[in-house]
């Protein structure tokens, strides 16, 4: 059963063809983005496919000159280049196309932001879109088949996530998510950081699948994972940039006794976090609910801001008082502050702290009644 679901960054990209720059699209492995391209391009002639994981085709660019690079791309409109992170000094041949192939649509497609970030931004500064893609999105399914059906659908997103294979398989999620969660998602650390253990960074995710929600020490996961300090950051760093989890920062701006300094770290999907600690129990026999209904609607509504073009500043918010807010959005100046509640009989009011700090805040509980409005 392939579902042929309408991705929110179609439109945007049809938009941005032959306008004279190259496209960017970034996001993990498998999350749909050469089936996003094959369906904007299709498979016509003028079309040039290259897969940067393939030897012969990394080979093809080194020491590539734009003669060499012009009779190559010769007759096509289009050149696609997926996994371009894997091609040495990439941000320096895509310049070298967009400065002297014009009337190409030049697309690169990258499963890691370490070249596509660090050396693509310098020499294709203002030549360039840049987008990334996620895992499916509830409004994605929604307006597939409508809200009814997505909602009904919502305690197998929390458990199995939205990655495609997954969405597409039903009966299979549990085997797809564990060679996703095994190292295919990451197998651009493994290789480019040569890392000796990756046993140590599988036991890092982990624990971080554990802590969804809470506060993250550096110091507290170094210890339960061997691991010290400095090699603790440098293996999150490097898994946000495979798109694997994102941080979220504290909110200080007024009071003495804001945390300044803390993070927490969410996952991009519920599915590759529940794969992590092997659990796969019903929504309803879980200890972990809230953290797991956190996860879900802070990973969703990251989809929703970006593929919206909204233009938010995200945060939680806590004091040493321990007073705390799950998630913050300052948008144009103004603070739009979100607790997380899986039943929707549970109550929260907004801290006195916070709104006489912030006088002007908006305040919502989000619950399975309601969020839809949060994420549409």
């Amino acid at each position: 059963m392939l579902l042929m679901v309408i991705r929110s960054l179609q439109t945007v990209l049809q938009k941005k063809l032959y306008d004279g720059k190259a496209i960017i699209l970034t996001g993990a492995r498998q999350v749909g983005k050469t089936t996003l391209l094959q369906g904007l391009f299709g498979n016509s002639d003028d079309t040039l496919w290259l897969n940067g994981d393939e030897a012969d085709v990394r080979a093809l660019f080194d020491n590539a000159t734009s003669t060499r690079l012009k009779n190559l791309f010769a007759g096509k409109k289009n050149v696609v280049i997926d996994e371009a992170q894997r091609i040495a000094d990439i941000g320096v041949k895509l310049k070298l196309i967009t400065d002297n192939i014009p009337g190409i649509q030049l697309v690169a497609t990258g499963s890691s932001a370490f070249e596509l970030a660090n050396k693509i931004n310098e020499p294709l500064t203002g030549r360039k879109w840049e987008y990334q893609m996620f895992p499916l999105s509830f409004g994605e399914m929604v307006n597939h088949h409508g809200l009814i059906e997505e909602r009904r659908l919502l305690p197998q997103r929390l458990l199995y996530g939205y990655y495609p294979d997954i969405v597409n398989n039903p009966g299979e999620e549990k085997e797809i998510l564990k060679q996703l969660s095994d190292s295919y998602l990451y197998k651009d650390i493994l290789t480019w950081e040569n890392i000796q253990k990756p046993e140590k960074l599988l036991r890092l995710l982990q624990a971080l699948a554990f802590q969804v929600g809470s506060q993250v020490s550096y110091n507290e996961l170094g210890t339960m994972c061997g691991l010290d300090n400095k090699t603790v950051e440098k293996y999150i760093n490097l898994l946000e940039q495979v798109f694997i989890i994102f941080r979220l920062s504290s909110f200080s701006r007024n009071l003495r006794n804001e945390l300044k300094n803390s993070r927490k770290i969410y996952f991009y999907d519920n599915g590759i976090r529940n794969a992590l600690i092997a659990n796969f129990n019903q929504p309803e026999l879980r200890t972990d609910i809230g953290a797991l209904w956190e996860n879900f609607m802070i990973s969703e509504r990251m989809k929703f801001v970006n593929y919206n073009g909204i233009w938010a500043n995200q945060y939680y918010w806590r004091t040493k008082e321990q007073n705390e807010i799950d998630y913050l959005e300052d948008i144009d100046g103004k603070l739009h502050a979100y607790e997380f509640k899986w039943s929707s009989k549970a109550r929260a009011v907004l801290s006195k702290t916070f709104s006489n700090a912030y006088p002007g805040s908006e305040f919502t509980i989000v619950h399975p009644g309601n969020f839809d409005d949060f994420l549409l």
